[in-house]
């Protein structure tokens, strides 16, 4: 078991039906692979049982904090909100929405400590709808040629050490704050390797 530390930032938009589920998975999975987690559960602005739900969890279990958008702010001001409130070595993001299987995450952690920043893409892009796919290839590949880089994607379950992350302003505030992220500390010098991950189908929500 890996000595490190990580701070899992949980975004949640209306996930009443996924939250604790993400949250149970997360104990679950990041015990056998570090000592020391904290879970940051950041409910952005949801209008059904979320905030209610984090804050059950946090109530719980004091390696979980729960914190509450006032409105939505989207995920990216969501995402940095939590590393504002990080406390660990690292930092990764886990959606609320269960779409990303913390077991399919495991090939990320042996990768820590490689390089800057562990990046990943996703190996099974057909459990997804069509249309997402192709707005995802089309993304990656805008990306690639605007900024002259070769990434295999710009968004999901990053890993970065919270120290360097903060050394980075982000402006998006939306769904390209991980693209952001990686130009910006790249462009500095930052390393990357990348990894494939299993995902699954988004059980409900």
């Amino acid at each position: 078991m890996a000595s490190r530390s990580i701070s899992i930032v949980v975004p949640a938009l209306n996930e009443e039906l996924n939250l604790e589920g993400t949250v149970q998975e997360i104990h679950a999975e990041i015990s056998k692979h570090f000592d020391d987690y904290e879970v940051l559960v950041i409910d952005d602005g949801s209008t059904d049982r979320t905030g209610a739900i984090a804050d059950a969890l946090a109530k719980a279990d004091p390696r979980v904090r729960a914190f509450h958008n006032d409105g939505n702010k989207g995920l990216g001001a969501s995402y940095f909100r939590g590393v504002a409130e990080a406390s660990k070595e690292y930092v990764v993001m886990v959606p609320g929405d269960r779409e990303n299987s913390l077991e399919g995450m495991a090939p990320l952690w042996p990768l820590l400590g490689t390089a800057d920043i562990i990046a990943p893409y996703t190996a099974n892009p057909e459990v997804r709808p069509w249309s997402r796919q192709v707005f995802s290839r089309f993304g990656t590949f805008t990306m690639n040629t605007a900024f002259g880089l070769g990434l295999r994607y710009y968004n999901g379950t990053v890993v970065h050490r919270l120290a360097t992350l903060r050394t980075i302003e982000v402006k998006s505030t939306g769904f390209l704050y991980q693209a952001e992220s990686l130009i910006r500390l790249i462009r500095r010098g930052a390393t990357v390797k990348e990894v494939g991950i299993t995902i699954r189908a988004r059980p409900g929500g």
